[in-house]
């Protein structure tokens, strides 16, 4: 080990470790949180192998949770922090794909074997800082390797979910798969089905991380994975674009390009406005015999409900989901910024998810043409209105129209809404000036109903 952590947390894990130790087991730091310190980056959590079984450490500690003692395995309580305690154990029967039938507790070697990958099979003794390596962890860390353990198609075979686990340590390391690891993901590709869309949903999100994004697409796409996953997406590769108005070739493309302009700090949904923007092309595109021209009509329309449908599917939250679906829906409107009136830019600035749509929009040119303009435009326009409310509150209410001698109905509906637009217009100085339009507005009304009801009664005679 280059360098021993100073975190609190790295030290309250050291003497978990201890505790159980001085008790007479045996416990090391395992998995991740010894990879991630030997490539010296932060360890998110720390999670402790041991010879103890869970009756032994519930006896050790004041406070444990039975997260899957079945197995093995608790939670402790320590310090304020919790930690997964887990005795050393080997497993079988794998009939699902997802978790094994049966377990049996074992040694720190055998434990060590039933791992994924060996990059996660090394143990660490923080208190005698010694490094136990019974997989070949250390030397595929240093080739910058994701390699299973053993067998890669066993492996795969007892959890499915490494499929996708392998692909996003590749792209959150900067690894590369190994050949025979590689080779049985594209082989067993198709049993990823077998998980729970929840599981899939949690691994993709990691995938899709900024600044690594791009990477896997690609990897997914290579592997077979994302034609199991996502397939709507998979169909990008064959999406052919017109090259005037995307040089960038296929819709894929344009995608990868997206996401590899992604800043580190981009919201999730970011991520997946970008990948779900275009889905509806496939579905709807058309080539002109003629001009030889690809068009492409509606796909914002039919990709808003392709999103949503996919989203769904993956068991997306709901609130995430209307966010990303609008961010689909409305992607298009910003390339027609110029030519909007006053009050449909305040609409779609006052969206919820304005930010959102302008940096699709923006990515979405640097994705294709690198044509700014209208990012510019509204950019300006947000400045602009920076110091009053979008959409300020109506000038005039309904009541103001019946104090004017107006009765309510669709009559005053329609003046309401003239009044609003030609308010978001800039077209009153003030709240007088906009009563007094009102004003004439009802007494022209007044005055052709008036009108209308004598020549009536001259007609009726």
């Amino acid at each position: 080990m280059k360098r021993t952590p100073t975190s609190e947390l790295y030290t309250l894990a050291k003497a978990v470790v201890e505790k159980l130790q001085n008790a007479g087991f045996e416990a090391y730091l395992v998995g991740g949180c010894v990879r991630d310190m030997i490539l010296e980056r932060e360890a998110g959590d720390y999670d402790v192998a041991t010879s103890a079984q869970p009756h032994q450490v519930e006896a050790l500690f004041d406070r444990t949770i039975p997260v899957g003692r079945q197995f093995g395995i608790l939670v402790v309580v320590f310090g304020g922090a919790q930690f997964q305690v887990a005795t050393f154990r080997t497993e079988s029967d794998y009939k699902d794909g997802r978790r094994p039938d049966r377990i049996a507790f074992s040694d720190a070697r055998a434990d060590a074997m039933r791992r994924d990958f060996t990059i996660n099979g090394l143990f660490y003794d923080p208190v005698r800082e010694q490094l136990h390596d019974w997989v070949g962890g250390q030397a595929d860390l240093t080739a910058r390797l994701v390699r299973t353990i053993g067998n890669p198609t066993e492996r795969f075979g007892e959890d499915h979910l490494r499929l996708l686990r392998a692909v996003r340590f590749a792209v959150e390391l900067d690894f590369e798969i190994e050949d025979r690891t590689l080779d049985a993901i594209r082989l067993l590709a198709p049993q990823i089905n077998r998980i729970s869309a929840e599981r899939i949903r949690a691994e993709l999100l990691k995938i899709f991380r900024p600044p690594h994004a791009a990477r896997g697409l690609v990897l997914l796409e290579s592997t077979g994975l994302l034609r199991e996953v996502l397939p709507e997406i998979a169909a990008f590769t064959s999406c052919e674009q017109t090259p005037a108005y995307h040089p960038e070739g296929t819709v894929f493309e344009h995608v990868r390009r997206m996401l590899s302009m992604l800043s580190p700090d981009s919201p999730e949904s970011l991520a997946w406005a970008v990948l779900l923007h275009d889905v509806g092309k496939p579905r709807v595109a058309s080539k002109d015999e003629v001009t030889g021209e690809i068009h492409c009509y509606e796909h914002d329309k039919v990709g808003a409900e392709m999103a949503e449908a996919i989203l769904t599917r993956l068991r997306f939250p709901r609130n995430q989901i209307e966010e990303i679906v609008t961010a689909v829906r409305y992607h298009m409107q910003f390339k027609h910024a110029r030519e909007m009136r006053k009050s449909t830019i305040r609409r779609i600035m006052a969206r919820p998810t304005f930010r959102l749509e302008l940096e699709l929009h923006r990515l979405d040119c640097l994705g294709s043409h690198a044509e700014l303009d209208c990012y510019d435009f509204f950019v300006q326009q947000a400045e602009a209105l920076a110091n009053e409310p979008v959409l300020p509150p109506p000038i005039v209410s309904g009541h103001d129209l019946i104090k004017l001698g107006m009765k309510p109905g669709p009559a005053m509906g329609a003046l309401l809404a003239e009044i609003r637009e030609r308010q978001l217009e800039g077209g009153f100085k003030d709240r007088a000036h906009a009563l007094a339009w009102a004003a004439a507005k009802v007494s022209q009304s007044t005055a052709s109903i008036d009108s209308g009801a004598t020549d009536s009664g001259l007609e009726n005679r």
